[in-house]
């Protein structure tokens, strides 16, 4: 059964750091390329991060480009979102997902609130 849960998610200052986690079962995170979107209230769902399966061509929304950095961790089976500089835009509940072909599959989401 495939299975993505998402952990890190919290309360942090504007400016300040997070690092949220993906762990991935019932698949390999490398045969698939896996994401990180988000849903800010009243918005639209947005992709913020990408990394491709088998190799680690990255992807970035230009939002997001040069604070976040996505990374895959193969023997642990998770995928990471390193996100720094965190502006009030980046509250939101964030989600992994996986990708290969028609299939997609999410996890339930985490919720970061930036605070000023």
């Amino acid at each position: 059964q495939v299975q993505l849960v998402e952990s890190g998610g919290g309360l942090v200052q504007l400016g300040g750091s997070l690092r949220l986690s993906c762990a991935a079962s019932g698949f390999t995170v490398n045969s698939y390329t896996m994401r990180w979107s988000r849903q800010a209230p009243g918005k639209e769902r947005e992709l913020v991060a990408g990394i491709n399966s088998y190799v680690n061509v990255r992807t970035y929304a230009d939002s997001v480009k040069g604070r976040f950095t996505i990374s895959r961790d193969n023997a642990k089976n998770t995928v990471d979102l390193q996100m720094n500089n965190l502006r009030p835009e980046g509250t939101a509940v964030y989600y992994c997902h996986a990708v290969r072909g028609v299939l997609d599959y999410w996890g339930q989401g985490t919720q970061v609130t930036v605070s000023s």
